[in-house]
């Protein structure tokens, strides 16, 4: 009897599956095009896995499993007929191996498939997460370094080869190189590495930044392969450096595969006509917002080009949790980041922040909630006590509102509420934090301009800021070549901003790696950063310690990190174009007069009396005796 026939006879027996009768009759030659996630573990926290199946008329399949420890729990059928959902449970019992996996019809085998359940590494629930003793350093790839000049032609997506020349092509480079740069940054003294997306982004042009991903489980091959991947993690785990994946749950590409063929209806948000998100996000948490407005703002799509996915579906949204669990599972990775954070359902990332914190209670996640409001940025914090109930499991934020703060504080001039007032102000706002030290404190990144030309493209202003990240109850972050000086256009411009890291490419005129064709500043610069963040690797009060810092006046600001049994740090801002004397009576909860004190990081010796001053336009910090 033919497969066909057989499943005819069963549909015709079994009335009541309506759905049986709806499905197209599998053949003997139908394929599994796509099994999600490719692979799992035994041992995790939570033993179900759910499994998404792809392939032409999938659903009328029936599948069966026959390994020690593993069952299938259910079974979920959506209304595209290409589609399989198969729930499993992995017992804490069961054993690694390929588990035989059949798709069944009239009693035969139809597909076959040897589904991969390995062994976790050991200490892997148990990983430590990024903190407050790093430092990250955050790099585009495409525009760091490329390792190997000829991977661009051998790969066939739409946008392909590289044009250094256009801001928004892609200009090659890729793992290969930024594993070859490896030592570069470790030197520097950042123990931390956060790649913008490095998933395939398969879009006819700028396809280079990672942020619209086409394939959820696949490295872009323009950067190399995910075993390359896996490479880089561990080879940076060897330095010293941890690796964070940035990754985006709010939207995908226009060019992702779900796009040709949706597994339901409800996938994406989709509208009567094309609506675009209005980026009001305060709309989440303003008591008096209209629902529309409350609905545009998720469900709006980010551009054309990006459509938003409805994390309501219960199916998707475990794909999308169980996909970042892949991911740290697979590779190793110590963090991760998550880009537009609150514009996914924010009832979602409850429940994805909650299981990942399960899977792995020590790690880290940090989300992008781009506001200049504390209360808003906050509201989304682990251990916040919301006014309306809503209860997050992310331990960290970008923070966006010190962020503002301190390029204002330093650039604009000094006044009652404006200049150094901002920054102070704005740090005294951490009692809206359940824990202020989690939170990412950048100078830049992708998104903005340069630190360097936000400052006015002076050198001062941004050793200034480079010393308050390093020093601030935070953990810091910089952008790749704000150490060399990089400049930018004020106004946003994403292709400029994220330009080539100079001695990425052979043939470069300069080498940001090895020093050579540097301009005398920006070798100053980079040495004196370097310094700085080697000096905090091993500086437990600025980990760990207490703050306490003085309203600024005449243009100074003074900030202070002490803990029992470590020696007090002073940071000390002078934004005048004149020495200055500190008033020592106004610190006196802080310091003696005629205290020693050694200047880091070069170690030179001071005495803190009457006649020390502080140098004009500079920043002073200081170990006390």
């Amino acid at each position: 009897m033919s497969a066909q026939l057989a499943l005819l006879l069963l549909c015709r027996l079994m009335l009541a599956s309506l759905l049986c009768l709806a499905l197209p009759a599998p053949t003997m030659s139908q394929t599994l095009s796509r099994i999600e996630p490719a692979s799992w573990w035994v041992g995790m926290h939570q033993p179900e896995l759910q499994l998404m199946l792809h392939g032409p008329g999938i659903a009328a399949l029936s599948p069966q499993l026959d390994h020690p420890g593993v069952q299938i729990r259910g079974v979920t059928r959506v209304d595209n007929p290409n589609y399989l959902f198969i729930d499993l449970h992995i017992a804490a019992s069961a054993q690694p191996g390929l588990l035989p996996l059949k798709l069944m019809a009239g009693g035969r085998s139809v597909i076959q498939h040897a589904y991969p359940l390995q062994a976790r590494e050991p200490g892997s629930a148990e990983r430590q997460g990024f903190g407050p003793s790093d430092a990250i350093y955050l790099v585009v790839p495409d525009r760091f370094a490329q390792g190997d000049p000829t991977l661009p032609a051998r790969v066939q997506l739409r946008e392909r080869g590289t044009d250094r020349q256009q801001p928004g092509a892609r200009h090659g480079g890729d793992l290969a190189g930024l594993r070859q740069r490896l030592d570069y940054i470790a030197g520097m003294g950042f123990t931390q590495i956060w790649p913008t997306p490095l998933i395939e982004n398969d879009a006819p042009d700028t396809s280079y930044h990672g942020y619209a991903a086409t394939d959820f489980y696949r490295i872009d091959p323009r950067f190399g392969s995910n075993e390359d991947y896996r490479a880089l993690v561990r080879e940076a785990r060897a330095k010293g450096l941890g690796v964070i994946q940035d990754i985006v749950l709010n939207h995908i590409g226009s060019g992702h595969w779900w796009m040709q063929d949706l597994p339901a209806a409800d996938w994406l948000n989709q509208w009567p006509r094309y609506t675009e998100t209005h980026h009001a996000r305060v709309t989440l948490q303003d008591p008096y917002a209209a629902p529309s407005d409350r609905r545009r703002f998720t469900d709006g799509w980010f551009t054309p080009g990006m459509p938003d996915l409805n994390q309501r579906n219960p199916l998707l949204a475990n794909y999308l949790t169980q996909m970042s669990l892949w991911w740290i599972e697979y590779a190793g990775l110590s963090g991760i980041r998550t880009d537009t954070y609150s514009y996914s359902d924010r009832d979602f990332l409850a429940r994805w922040s909650e299981r990942l914190m399960l899977e792995y209670p020590r790690l880290n996640i940090v989300g992008e909630e781009w506001s200049p409001h504390p209360a808003i940025v906050s509201y989304w914090q682990r251990g916040k006590k919301n006014h309306d109930g809503y209860v997050s499991h992310t331990p960290s934020l970008m923070d966006f509102p010190l962020h503002g703060a301190l390029l204002a504080g330093l650039a604009e001039p000094d006044s009652h509420d404006g200049g150094l007032m901002r920054l102070y102000e704005a740090l005294a706002h951490d009692f809206v934090y359940p824990d202020p030290a989690k939170l990412v404190l950048f100078e830049g990144n992708h998104d903005t301009p340069r630190v360097f030309t936000a400052l006015n493209e002076d050198v001062a202003l941004t050793k200034m800021a480079w010393a308050y990240l390093a020093v601030v109850r935070r953990i810091p972050q910089f952008f790749y070549g704000s150490e060399l000086l990089l400049r930018s256009p004020r106004q946003r411009d994403d292709g400029a901003v994220r330009a080539d890291f100079p001695g990425g490419w052979a043939g470069d005129a300069a080498d940001g790696f090895s020093g050579a064709g540097l301009e005398p500043a920006q070798r100053e610069a980079q040495a004196w950063l370097r310094a700085l963040l080697n000096w905090r690797k091993s500086a437990r009060v600025v980990h760990s310690g207490a703050l306490t810092h003085y309203a600024p006046e005449q243009g100074l600001y003074l900030l202070f990190r002490h803990m029992p049994g470590e020696r007090t740090l002073m940071l000390v801002l002078n934004k005048n174009p004149q020495a200055r004397a500190l008033p020592l009576e106004r610190f006196s909860e802080m310091l003696k007069p005629g205290t020693g004190a050694s200047e880091v990081p070069n170690g030179q010796r001071h005495r803190l009396d009457a006649d020390f001053r502080v140098p004009a336009r500079s920043v002073l910090l200081l170990q006390l005796d």
